[in-house]
């Protein structure tokens, strides 16, 4: 019951006044340096110290594994499973690669977030209207230059329970379209930080951000295609099967 007083007092009292004027802040240097520099620049500058200072109010320690499977230069479509909106926090900080997120339509209209998302070139999808969701992510083909990715959450949503979803095939298919190698993300750790669907935030917990060898697309059969999903999927599950550390709280 202590504890349980504690993590709601430093939550609303520190946690939220601090992430609501760092925002504010990220938010409007962010807009300011678009109008200089690049977006990949300007999210290196505003976005990526955001999101460590979010990680930082809150004592999350964030432990990375498998950066050796990057290539210097190469572009992805990165896939990664989805557990808390502190992965968004996790994946800023420690991904290390200048990538453009793939994200719901209704986030565009998010105070300061949505506004700025779009000046760095993330993408908005709306899943009810396909014509438009398909010309959202044609859009995404002209901004990956330079080594830039783009990331998925192939579940579509966060995970409600804690446990992986079925994957979607939209970020597999532009990956055949590209012929660009699938990056496997597994996240872990963050669930029990901030369950999806509250607002209980347990401070001072680890988090996990693995990351797969890459897969290789050869060509643009539906063969392929289920391939792709189910060997991202394999590796993303893999060290959740295993039992990983969870926060301990």
């Amino acid at each position: 019951m202590v504890m349980r007083l504690f993590f709601f007092l430093y939550s609303w009292l520190i946690f939220v006044p601090l992430m609501l004027a760092t925002t504010l802040l990220a938010g409007a240097v962010c807009l300011l340096l678009t109008l200089f520099l690049p977006a990949g620049k300007v999210a290196k500058l505003t976005a990526v110290p955001w999101a460590r200072l979010c990680l930082l109010y809150s004592g999350v320690r964030v432990e990375v594994e498998g950066r050796h499977h990057l290539q210097p230069g190469q572009s992805y479509v990165i896939v990664a499973n989805h557990l808390s909106q502190f992965d968004i926090f996790v994946l800023y900080s420690y991904l290390g690669m200048d990538f453009r997120w793939v994200m719901k339509h209704e986030l565009r209209k998010v105070p300061i977030i949505g506004i700025c998302c779009e000046k760095l070139g993330h993408i908005f999808i709306n899943r009810d209207n396909t014509e438009a969701a398909i010309a959202s992510l044609n859009d995404a083909r002209l901004r990956l230059a330079n080594g830039a990715s783009v990331l998925f959450f192939p579940e579509g949503t966060r995970s409600r329970d804690g446990q992986l979803k079925p994957f979607k095939k939209g970020a597999f298919k532009m990956a055949q379209e590209l012929q660009m190698p699938v990056l496997p993300v597994t996240l872990s750790g963050t669930f029990s930080i901030l369950p999806a669907g509250t607002l209980r935030l347990h401070p001072g917990a680890t988090a996990r951000l693995i990351m797969h060898p890459s897969l290789t697309v050869t060509d643009n059969t539906e063969a392929e295609l289920q391939a792709l999903i189910q060997q991202s999927r394999a590796a993303i599950a893999s060290p959740l099967n295993d039992n990983c550390p969870q926060p301990l709280l």
